[in-house]
């Protein structure tokens, strides 16, 4: 995917869930505007606004339902994957990523609204679960682009970046008689008259050159990479058993929902 087609894409991510969340808080607001007391039980006489937006509504109901299946298509897909090999030439993985985190954003956003914004119980702990889940998942995908990969999205290990900085320094050393150490200690401005003194020739000066600047930049990466795969870690430890304990509390939630007869239009 070129980069441009990539942006795009990511604005489209950003514009729809901000479109969802003002089209239902339009169209329910009268209803989501009430105080809790009215909006969780049934008036005296049938009301229609409770009849449709209540959680057990027909808009209420579906967006429940909808929000669910949203988060997980965007959960399984991207497990999928990422870690089935019959998938692993479906696409770029950074681009599975930002659909997880589009589907799962919508599927929150609609989530939100089932609740009416009342969080009582269980139900308590599954939201705010949820909650922690996609503000953590946020933060994952700027530490995940950060990670030096391949041109296919694949993560580069600590190995592969010291075997390229090993083949800079070896074609340095084999082809122009130089070593890295050398051109290292060098400022910038510097690099050019010292090769000139050790008879690189003109045409290949900028091509040392590019060399050194490659070298540096694998320092950085190798640097970058152990920094954030102890940040990744940690990470870990944040977004998986939330994950977890929402997923838990959603197969609950939806099991009672069942076992007390609410179907939606079923």
């Amino acid at each position: 995917m070129k980069r441009s087609t990539h942006r795009i894409l990511l604005t489209f991510y950003t514009i729809i869930p901000i479109a969802l969340f003002v089209t239902i808080g339009y169209y329910g607001y009268a209803f989501y505007s009430l105080p809790e007391a009215e909006r969780v039980k049934p008036y005296p006489d049938p009301n229609i606004l409770y009849n449709l937006w209540n959680p057990s509504g027909i808009y209420g109901h579906g967006l429940g339902i909808m929000g669910t299946l949203l988060i997980l298509i965007g959960l399984f897909s991207y497990m999928a994957r990422k870690h089935l090999k019959i998938f692993a030439r479906w696409g770029t993985l950074k681009y599975w990523l930002d659909f997880h985190i589009f589907s799962c954003t919508l599927g929150a956003i609609m989530v939100l609204f089932h609740t009416t914004f009342k969080f009582g119980g269980i139900i308590s702990v599954g939201f705010w679960s949820m909650a922690a889940v996609w503000v953590s998942g946020v933060i994952g995908r700027f530490i995940y682009i950060t990670i030096p990969r391949t041109i296919e999205g694949r993560e580069l290990s600590l190995v592969e970046l010291e075997g390229m900085q090993d083949e800079v320094i070896l074609e340095l050393k084999n082809r122009y008689h130089l070593e890295f150490s050398e051109l290292d200690n060098l400022h910038h401005s510097e690099v050019k008259s010292y090769l000139s003194e050790k008879g690189i020739a003109q045409k290949d000066i900028r091509k040392v050159k590019r060399m050194v600047k490659s070298q540096h930049y694998l320092s950085n990466r190798i640097r970058r990479l152990n920094k954030l795969n102890k940040i990744f870690h940690y990470w870990h430890v944040i977004h998986l058993p939330f994950a977890l304990i929402m997923l838990v509390i959603m197969v609950i939630h939806v099991a009672v929902t069942l076992s007390l007869g609410y179907f939606w239009i079923f």
